[in-house]
């Protein structure tokens, strides 16, 4: 299984360097992800928009772009369990809040048996923590 952090949705949505990489492993292999990864996204499209990086074209593409895998992936939506795993990670590791619901999350996908599994993530901090947590890491 293939976890994905929003980080590595973001690219699915607005051309990035890594976007042609992502879309054909999006492709190939499904994508599992937090309930809320959608919320993420649209937050990275809109700071995009406001920092002028997007025009007004690009958000409207950036965002109906974003719904397209919504309605494929796969959605962690355990959050009691995700909420108890994600104490226990701001404790063993340096995650924002948002980026320990995401680790937590990946461990709920896999029944907290990380080896075999891998979590895609752009974010090198939390990638490092999903290394430690067991997952099998790109570097992307």
């Amino acid at each position: 299984m293939r976890y994905w952090d929003a980080s590595a949705l973001v690219p699915l949505c607005v051309l990035e360097r890594t976007t042609a990489r992502l879309r054909r492993l999006a492709a190939r292999d499904g994508i599992v992800t937090w309930c809320l990864s959608a919320v993420e996204i649209t937050s990275a499209i809109e700071r995009r928009a406001r920092e002028r990086a997007l025009d007004m074209k690009g958000r409207a593409e950036a965002l109906a772009n974003l719904a397209l895998p919504v309605d494929a992936w796969t959605e962690v939506t355990a959050v009691a369990a995700v909420r108890e795993r994600a104490y226990r990670l701001l404790g063993t590791h340096a995650l924002r809040a948002a980026d320990s619901l995401q680790l937590a999350a990946a461990l709920v996908a896999v029944g907290d048996r990380a080896a075999g599994h891998h979590f895609i993530c752009t974010d090198a901090h939390l990638c490092e923590a999903a290394g430690r947590e067991g997952f099998g890491v790109a570097d992307l």
